[in-house]
């Protein structure tokens, strides 16, 4: 019986995200856009993610004139992005005019899928994202961000998988963000997800360690639908398993993906000709299975090495792997995932770097304390939040409850610089580097 399995493509969000530091130029991609829309993609994943900050940032470049311009010649492949829940494109929660705004205008730029997590898999802090994108017409996927834990197992992520379609979701991802999932602990995910959910599911996974393409070829077997590659220019490593490869894998089975191998060609080519061009900022292509010990994604690595470097410590590099685990498990056990990898990240640095554990806390962690991201999946140590917030009690409901709606408020701060409606919400996620960017518009 046939089968066939369908491929997202994420050379335009998450591959360069993993391997270019996000780096890549609209132009770049506006180069092979066509070819790309030619190819019979089930997606492509262009936006999200870390890709709206450094649009800004570093490229000098409009997150949303990328994404007008990308819809404008890819019309026949669905656009997709990735959204933090109600952290949205940012690292902390906005309030929920911002988000149900967000999502609209995601949509009417030419967004067609919205993939919506949470780094707690808090189903609180996907509801409004969730019911907005539902309202705008996109195609809601769900997620469930994969991770190991004595907390997180099968049965916990089929319970979250049911309440994420009972709030609306159109199918399920699994998020496996530091390569993690092996391939016959994907068999019994996908069986039972599959068999009692009942829903289209995608898998999405990094090469981190090595077993990303058995992991695929087993969750095929049992039932996933859809599965997140990199065309190879940009495969491994850090990055998903190549397109290609797979595509090869899997011809003449029942799961052929109908994709014609020539038409990637000349788009990997297209890629692998760039390279040079980005050759300061690349990650290596390496396997590297120490996260199968630490759990730590390979981006999150690249980022306690820039830490330690800055500050003149690289040799305590694996004093610092070692402590991650320890500080993950004091603080409830959080996928590590933006934004909490960085938030652990940085406090497992602190911790080694000072000599004394907690004595140095930064704000984002003493909000995590607080109950200010969401619910932890596990209890945090009491001793240990003790040390962060003394005897100050976390709050237990919706953090965003909490927040006074900022679009109002926001269009008015930049009025002198404001050109169209979305400028307000690039403002509320990036406030200093937005009128810098604006600033730069001007000229």
């Amino acid at each position: 019986m046939k089968r066939p399995v369908k491929i997202t493509e994420t050379v335009f969000r998450d591959a360069h995200q993993s391997l270019w530091a996000t780096r890549m130029k609209t132009d770049d991609m506006m180069a092979v856009a066509e070819m790309i829309d030619e190819v019979g993609y089930h997606s492509l994943e262009a936006w999200g993610g870390a890709t709206f900050d450094s649009c800004l940032r570093f490229l000098k470049e409009d997150p949303w004139v990328r994404l007008r311009r990308l819809k404008a010649v890819i019309r026949k492949t669905p656009l997709q992005m990735l959204l933090r829940g109600q952290n949205i494109l940012g690292y902390r929660h906005y309030p929920d005019d911002v988000v149900r705004t967000f999502c609209h205008r995601a949509v009417d730029n030419g967004i067609s899928i919205i993939r919506i997590f949470d780094a707690l898999n808090d189903i609180r802090n996907m509801e409004v994202a969730i019911r907005a994108s539902k309202e705008a017409g996109a195609h809601v996927q769900g997620t469930v961000v994969y991770t190991i834990s004595p907390v997180h197992n099968i049965d916990s992520y089929i319970k979250l998988a049911k309440e994420l379609i009972e709030l609306g979701c159109d199918s399920i991802c699994i998020k496996d963000m530091a390569g993690l999932l092996k391939p016959y602990d994907a068999v019994e995910l996908v069986t039972r997800l599959k068999s009692e959910v009942n829903t289209m599911l995608q898998l999405h996974t990094h090469y981190t360690s090595g077993l990303a393409s058995m992991t695929y070829l087993k969750a095929i077997e049992a039932g996933v639908d859809v599965v997140d590659t990199a065309i190879s220019a940009l495969a491994m490593g850090t990055s998903q398993p190549p397109t290609e490869t797979l595509v090869a894998a899997l011809q003449d089975t029942p799961y052929d993906t109908g994709i014609n191998l020539a038409k990637l060609a000349p788009i990997n080519q297209h890629f692998k000709n760039l390279k040079k061009n980005y050759s300061d900022i690349q990650t290596p292509i390496e396997v590297d299975t120490a996260v199968l010990s630490y759990q730590i994604p390979g981006g999150m690595i690249s980022n306690l090495r820039n830490q330690l470097a800055g500050q003149n410590a690289a040799h305590r590099y694996e004093e610092v792997l070692a402590e991650v685990p320890r500080t993950r498990e004091e603080l409830g056990y959080p996928p590590l995932v933006t934004p909490t990898s960085q938030m652990v990240g940085t406090q497992a640095v602190l911790n080694v770097l000072t000599g004394k554990r907690y004595s140095v806390v930064p704000k984002e962690i003493k909000d995590y304390v607080r109950g200010m991201y969401g619910r932890p999946p596990a209890p945090i140590n009491p001793e240990v939040q003790k040390l962060i917030i003394g005897d100050e009690k976390p709050i237990t409901h919706r953090p965003a409850d909490d927040l006074e709606p900022m679009i109002d408020k926001a269009r008015k701060e930049i009025m002198e610089y404001y050109q169209q409606e979305e400028d307000v919400l690039t403002y509320i996620f990036f406030p200093d580097v937005a009128i810098e960017f604006f600033k730069h518009r001007g000229k």
